[in-house]
């Protein structure tokens, strides 16, 4: 059975203690240019594809990606029972829209209240759910980002221009190989009576991490 990381609020100290196998290292420029030397070899003795790499990077940044978790939120606005059933059971609730695969199979989903912000990291390297999110953005996977958004993510989310009220509680979710995270957002008022296509269009990829908000109603009216 797997257990969800403890997240952490932002007025606490924090001690990170990673017994976890991550996807990545933790110096990415280092890691980059690895894949990059790899993919030249590969590419050089025939192994693979440069069409089917592009296609796959494709699919992930257009197919699988931030838009299919735009309809996972949309519908758990407009769905209370689905809603509870994503919050209990992420990854099955997911899966219900045939959304899954890789990077999504422990995926939990925080919602955002009035009282708590959520924002998600992955403080050793980048962790992220793909079937929902597509590929991690490159400053998701930065080392400023990994270590900021613990110790402060109220000015994290002020370079996202994101200020939220003081008395709002800001809960740090840490993804590890063994566990990904997706932020619920809070729905923008004023969206009464909307379709789930509409609805989508105001969730940002950033609104599903947490250092952004959705658009406002009328922006995808």
């Amino acid at each position: 059975m797997t257990h969800p990381a403890a997240p952490h609020d932002h007025d606490h100290d924090h001690d990170h203690d990673h017994d976890h196998d991550h996807d990545h290292g933790s110096e990415l420029s280092e890691a980059a240019i690895r894949v990059r030397a790899l993919e030249t070899v590969l590419l050089a003795k025939g192994y693979v594809n440069a069409d089917a790499l592009d296609l796959i990077v494709e699919t992930y940044e257009t197919k699988i990606g931030p838009r299919c978790g735009a309809q996972v939120v949309a519908r758990a606005w407009v769905d209370a029972d689905y809603k509870a059933r994503l919050l209990t059971n992420g990854t099955a609730a997911v899966a219900e829209l045939s959304f899954s695969g890789r990077q999504g199979e422990h995926l939990q989903v925080v919602e955002n209240t009035n009282q708590v912000h959520n924002m998600v990291v992955c403080t050793l390297c980048s962790c992220y759910p793909w079937p929902v999110l597509g590929l991690p953005p490159v400053w998701y996977k930065s080392a400023p980002y990994r270590s900021r958004a613990v110790l402060e993510p109220r000015a994290v989310l002020a370079d996202f221009g994101v200020t939220l009220p003081s008395d709002k509680t800001v809960r740090v979710w840490d993804s590890t190989a063994e566990i990904r995270y997706l932020v619920l957002p809070q729905r923008p008022p004023g969206t009464e009576g909307w379709s789930e296509a509409q609805l989508a269009q105001l969730v940002t990829r950033d609104s599903m991490i947490g250092t952004g908000l959705p658009k406002v109603a009328g922006a995808a009216a």
